[in-house]
C-alpha cells in the first residue's frame, strides 16, 4: 500500500500546489442555525478530515478515454455575512472532438455546522451551459440567486452537490449502512441517499489506495443523479480522501471518472 505521507510528499512537489455523529440509516436531526459566527477551533479539526489549503487533482476519463484534467480543493477560510466558512471548489476541463466540458462548482460551508451559506455553479458541457450563484440564507431558510429570485429552503441546514462530498468525509461510513439526508437545497431533490457499499483496493495514477465506496443519489441531472449511478471511493483512513469518482451516464456528457493523480493536506 502506497504510505499517505508519500502521497503528500508527491503533491507537494507536482502542485508546489464530495458532521455530528448520525445513526445509520437516519438522517440527522437538524439543528438550529446560530446567529453569531465562531472562528474555526481544535474541536472542529477533530470532526473533520480536511484542512484549509487540501488540495487534489485528477486524471479526467470520458467514456474511457483521457479528456483532461479536474480538481478538488479547500482554498482556504472566509467570511460570508460574518460567518466563518471553509471556500471549497471543484473544475473539470478537457474534451474530445464530440463533446467539452469545462465545469466550475464552489461551495461555502460553515464550518461550525457543516452546511453551505453560498453555492456557484459555472457549467459549459457540450451545447449546455448554466452559470448561478445561491446564497443561502439559513436561520430564515431561505435563498437568493444572482438574478435577485428568492425561494424557501426545505432545510436549515442546507447542502449542494458539492458540500455533499465534503459532508461525506465526515460520517462513519460503515460498509452497508445507508444515509438519508434530506438536506439538499431543492426541495424536489431530498432526500439524498448516500448508500456505503464497499471496500475496495483500487490503482490510480497517484498510487494504490484502500478504500470504501460510497454511491450518492441526489435527484437531480448532475454528476450524482439517479441514472448516472455514480461511486465515489474515498481513502479507508483519516483523510477520507476522493482517491476516484466514477460516473455512468451524465446527462449531456456520458461516462466520466476522476482518478486521483497528487494530493496535498491542509494545514
Amino acid at each position: 500500500m502506497k504510505d499517505i505521507s508519500r502521497i503528500v510528499r508527491r503533491g507537494r512537489t507536482a502542485l508546489a500546489i464530495s458532521a455530528a455523529a448520525l445513526v445509520a440509516g437516519t438522517a440527522q436531526a437538524e439543528a438550529p442555525a446560530r446567529a453569531a459566527g465562531p472562528v474555526y477551533t481544535e474541536a472542529t479539526a477533530q470532526r473533520v478530515p480536511f484542512r484549509a489549503g487540501e488540495s487534489a487533482t485528477y486524471q479526467v476519463r470520458l467514456a474511457g478515454l483521457p479528456i483532461g484534467r479536474g480538481s478538488l480543493s479547500v482554498t482556504g477560510l472566509q467570511t460570508v455575512r460574518g460567518q466563518q466558512v471553509f471556500h471549497t471548489v471543484m473544475t473539470l476541463q478537457g474534451g474530445n472532438a464530440l463533446v467539452r466540458v469545462n465545469d466550475r462548482f464552489e461551495s461555502w460551508i460553515d464550518t461550525d455546522g457543516l452546511f453551505s451559506r453560498r453555492f456557484h455553479q459555472n457549467q459549459h458541457e457540450a451545447r449546455f451551459r448554466r452559470n448561478r450563484t445561491y446564497d443561502f440564507f439559513p436561520e430564515e431558510r431561505t435563498f437568493r440567486r444572482e438574478n435577485g429570485t428568492t425561494g424557501t429552503l426545505p432545510t436549515n441546514q442546507p447542502l449542494d452537490d458539492l458540500s455533499f462530498i465534503y459532508f461525506a468525509r465526515t460520517l462513519p461510513l460503515d460498509p452497508g449502512a445507508t444515509y438519508s439526508l434530506p438536506r439538499y437545497y431543492k426541495a424536489d431533490g431530498n432526500p439524498v441517499v448516500l448508500q456505503v457499499l464497499r471496500r475496495e483496493t483500487i490503482e490510480v495514477p497517484a498510487g494504490r489506495f484502500r478504500t470504501i465506496v460510497v454511491r450518492p443519489v441526489i435527484r437531480t441531472d448532475g454528476m450524482f443523479s439517479e441514472g448516472g449511478r455514480a461511486e465515489v471511493f474515498f481513502s479507508d483512513d483519516e483523510h477520507r480522501i476522493p482517491v476516484l469518482i466514477r460516473t455512468r451516464g451524465i446527462p449531456r456528457i456520458g461516462s466520466l471518472t476522476m482518478q486521483l493523480r497528487t494530493f496535498r493536506p491542509g494545514t
